[in-house]
């Protein structure tokens, strides 16, 4: 009997640092996750089996318990602050080059736009979009439509004025 309570606790221990492990440590479903549910299954089973119904009932409480009790603990831990990641950041994207260009400024794809590519607009080299999603070729004459926060909408200059 003495016997069957050490593996009981043993596997039932080695399945709960497997699940901690899965959580906290490794991502995705990994061997580590699935070795803790067998061991946790087969504890609890060879409890049931082995020890009785009651033993099997007390086994399963107790584990319940023991998962929950480990799960927030380990959240709790000071642990888990050494691995996380605390950086904040603070930078912001610079967009003073967007303020040298104006709605009806005329420039040259550098890049295919579909719908998205690099234009050169008075002596900047950005990124473009243009309107209605088309499709624009390298080197065509663009015009600016409309400038978003950081988006500038462009179609094909039909005015022909460079």
């Amino acid at each position: 009997m003495t016997f069957d309570i050490i593996i009981v606790t043993l596997v039932i221990l080695l399945g709960i640092i497997f699940l901690l492990a899965e959580i906290f440590l490794l991502p995705g479903i990994t061997i580590s996750g699935i070795a803790g549910f067998i061991f946790l299954i087969g504890g609890i089973a060879y409890a049931y089996m082995y020890m009785g119904t009651m033993a099997g009932n007390m086994t399963l409480i107790i584990s319940a318990f023991l998962i929950m009790g480990s799960f927030l603990y380990f959240i709790k831990s000071k642990s888990l602050r050494r691995i996380s990641l605390t950086t904040n950041i603070d930078s912001k994207v610079d967009m003073s080059d967007l303020q040298k260009i104006k709605v009806g400024d005329v420039g040259i794809t550098q890049s295919r736009l579909n719908p998205m590519g690099k234009v050169f607009i008075n002596d900047l080299t950005v990124e473009a979009k243009s309107i209605d999603g088309q499709m624009i070729d390298e080197d065509t004459e663009v015009i600016v439509n409309k400038i978003d926060w950081a988006n500038i909408i462009v179609s094909i200059n039909t005015n022909e004025t460079i």
